[in-house]
């Protein structure tokens, strides 16, 4: 839809309180208002699109902190974006590419806001900054007839399923537990979940894709290449392009799935026996069970004790579950009565942490089961199982933290027979569990150096009994204490946390990088390096 030039002059006079820097006669935002509008030929609503704080700050604020979920990257001191800018079209994203490298605009891209160290919302390298939030592009297109969907990068995780589920009971996608993820971001690092011992993750189930080049062109994995195909699928997001949307492809799953959560304390747990025997036998299980641990601090007769909560997501029913239990891991003591059968869609807003009973449709409303809070997480891989005395220190730390949280996430299955180059994604063969460390606090709680030191004592605690050489970390949990880029950052300095996340298919990212994006216009913190920048 064309604009008329009095329309244009009214929109530039109306956003003309917008400012980002007070050096120019017309704003930055006004500047790039008028760039969109050249370079795109759909109309946008500039009250539901442009948000800044010039104009309402209530409004702005709403909408920066509506998907993050660290509370840490969104006190008063951390930087903040000039605009926040809701594309409602895939030509909208295109022109903000090329209207933000014309006007020399540096640009976050969110799709859920899920980023552990707040990349997508917050730039600590570069200032002035503002953020293109892709939450309005959030169609789902599901064809049950080839087993595939195309999913835009604004739709959450749950919405997907949601919307297979609706086409088909016995259909399904092997993404993420956490069912507010937003689909753009979440498949660019991976994209693990309960299913991912049966058929690996979201991103090695990947189709085709459509993204938007440092030139402002849309691409599909033909025009883009295998190479960059194979980047954007595990080599994170910023770094490449804009994700529009994925093309999936659908894995079967049956109609019913069984489902159970099985509680020790420590006390319970007498010499670690259950958690030594799931160490042994996670990864060896069949491929359609998934049984991770996921430990918490609780009160325990006026002392504090640490509980181990078997969660877990069995493809079948309930007898087939309770046959593999008796015969494989005994020592957990499963009952029929701990067993919960129903369809895999309920099953995922099970796993999700939501309360029993909770419908499915709250899987719509891209909302997190748990309250919002500042916390600090990092990872770990581990190969060989943490002996006893290990595991004695490890508690003891656990016992030490307010709100501590660590999750082990099982391989083995699928994930061993993939080869750790197919996509960028190394961490396969070899690997028995994945390790999630997390510590949580409140607004109120102003001591946020405790628990960061807290939780970087217990990461070095845990040195011995983990992967090494590089010791290997998820890009999908982001931690910067694994090293940051500058503006320009070489690979050599890139290497601290490029070899962790990446391990040999880091110098292959680099390539395609820069390849792709030699001026380095998609940077961040932890973005990809080039091998020469020429900006």
């Amino acid at each position: 839809m064309g604009v008329s030039k009095t329309f244009l002059s009214i929109l530039v006079l109306y956003f003309s309180l917008y400012t980002i820097t007070p050096t120019s006669s017309a704003s930055v935002q006004d500047q790039f208002i008028n760039c969109l509008h050249k370079n795109t030929h759909v109309y946008f609503p500039l009250e539901n699109t442009f948000f800044a704080p010039a104009k309402n700050v209530s409004m702005y604020s709403q909408v920066l902190e509506s998907t993050a979920q660290n509370l840490r990257y969104l006190t008063k001191s951390m930087p903040k974006p000039g605009f926040i800018f809701k594309p409602v079209h895939e030509s909208h994203v295109q022109a903000s590419i090329i209207c933000s490298k014309k006007l020399g605009i540096h640009f976050r891209i969110r799709s859920g806001g899920h980023d552990y160290e707040g990349l997508s919302y917050v730039s600590e390298i570069e200032k002035p900054f503002v953020v293109m939030d892709l939450s309005k592009l959030r169609q789902i297109n599901i064809n049950i007839k080839d087993n595939s969907a195309w999913v835009q990068s604004g739709a959450t995780v749950g919405e997907l399923y949601y919307r297979i589920a609706e086409k088909s009971r016995v259909h399904g996608f092997p993404a993420g537990l956490c069912s507010s993820l937003g689909v753009g971001g979440h498949i660019t690092g991976g994209a693990y979940g309960s299913m991912m011992r049966k058929y690996g993750l979201g991103a090695d189930n990947v189709l085709d894709a459509k993204i938007v080049d440092a030139n402002g062109k849309i691409l599909d994995r033909k025009a883009m290449g295998e190479d960059t195909f194979w980047a954007i699928r595990g080599g994170a997001g910023g770094s490449f392009g804009v994700i529009l949307a994925w093309k999936i492809k659908l894995v079967p799953v049956p109609k019913t799935v069984t489902v159970f959560t099985v509680t020790k304390t420590l006390e319970q747990d007498v010499g670690n026996k259950i958690l030594s025997k799931w160490q042994v036998v996670a990864d060896k299980l069949v491929n359609e069970l998934f049984i991770r641990v996921i430990f918490n601090v609780a009160a325990n007769n006026g002392s504090k004790t640490v509980t181990t909560s078997y969660n877990s997501v069995f493809l079948g029913n309930k007898r087939a579950l309770m046959q593999v239990m008796k015969k494989s891991f005994p020592e957990l003591g499963l009952t029929a009565k701990d067993c919960l059968e129903m369809s895999w869609l309920e099953s995922i807003v099970y796993i999700s942490g939501f309360s029993s009973r909770t419908p499915t449709t709250v899987l719509l409303q891209g909302k997190s089961p748990f309250p919002k809070n500042n916390f600090k997480a990092k990872s770990d891989f581990v190969k060989k199982p943490i002996p006893e005395l290990g595991l004695k220190g490890m508690f003891k730390k656990l016992l030490k933290e307010d709100m501590p949280m660590m999750i082990w996430n099982p391989y083995g299955g699928m994930m061993a027979k993939i080869p750790e180059s197919q996509i960028p994604f190394p961490h396969r063969k070899g690997v028995i569990f994945k390790i999630q460390y997390v510590t949580n606090w409140p607004e109120s709680d102003r001591r946020t150096s405790r628990h960061i030191n807290w939780i970087r004592d217990l990461y070095s605690y845990m040195t011995p009994y983990v992967s090494s050489n590089p010791r290997q970390a998820y890009v999908n949990y982001r931690d910067l204490d694994l090293g940051k880029n500058k503006i320009n950052a070489s690979v050599k300095q890139a290497q601290s946390w490029g070899a962790s996340y990446f391990k040999d298919n880091f110098n292959r990212l680099v390539k395609v990088k820069s390849k792709v994006d030699p001026e380095n216009f998609f940077r961040h913190e932890q973005s990809i390096p080039t091998l020469s920048v020429r900006r």
